[in-house]
């Protein structure tokens, strides 16, 4: 469990009871372990993975960005959400990781829904058109930059669209005055910014290691 906040008993009976992830999913999480040691924390959680899809499919999403993919988990959930004649965009800078992901999204029968763009996302999401506007979009990469994807992103999205933020809680020292780490100011500030947005209704759901769900006005 990501959720090191939880009672580990109360974390191990939530993932009890949500719907398991598929083989694909599976054998994806056993190589993102295999292949990059301690970074296979920056993968999400199957329960995180099951939620993202079940909002793709609610909110009928058919134009969806990440920032941040790393081996391809989320974005497989993401793809598998959208609306008929939906597609994801997805943004990192790294090759070497989104070159499992690509093997991943043609087991996973997604590879055809999914533009994957390389390089600074502060730098790519300027190259999104404002139209067709974004229906979701799901932000998990460098934290310092979490402001800058999120008003890029805001100035893109549709009205009642939704901005999804991953590791909003920071293992729940976001709550902790006595913690300094950088990281976890940066969260901060981030999270400060959101709760005082009027241009959304924001709500911070504590799973996996905390997700922010934000729906513009």
């Amino acid at each position: 469990m990501k959720a090191t906040y939880l009672d580990p008993a109360v974390g191990q009976y939530l993932l009890a009871h949500t719907t398991l992830p598929d083989d694909v999913l599976d054998a994806l999480a056993v190589e993102t372990r295999e292949l990059t040691g301690d970074r296979a924390g920056m993968q999400i959680s199957p329960d995180q993975g099951s939620l993202l899809t079940m909002i793709a499919q609610l909110c009928g999403a058919r134009n969806a960005v990440e920032v941040g993919t790393f081996t391809g988990y989320s974005s497989i959930c993401l793809a598998r959400g959208l609306a008929p004649g939906g597609g994801l965009t997805c943004f990192d800078v790294s090759e070497e990781w989104t070159a499992i992901a690509r093997r991943y999204w043609e087991k996973a029968q997604v590879a055809e829904l999914i533009d994957l763009r390389i390089g600074p996302a502060a730098e790519r999401l300027r190259e999104l058109p404002e139209h067709p506007a974004v229906d979701l979009a799901f932000i998990d990469a460098d934290k310092v930059n979490y402001p800058v994807y999120y008003e890029l992103l805001m100035e893109r999205l549709a009205p009642g669209g939704l901005i999804l933020v991953d590791n909003t809680l920071q293992r729940g020292q976001v709550a902790d005055p006595a913690s300094d780490d950088e990281t976890v100011r940066h969260v901060r500030a981030f999270n400060d910014l959101v709760s005082a947005d009027e241009r959304v209704t924001s709500v911070m759901l504590p799973i996996s290691d905390g997700l922010t769900m934000i729906r513009k006005h």
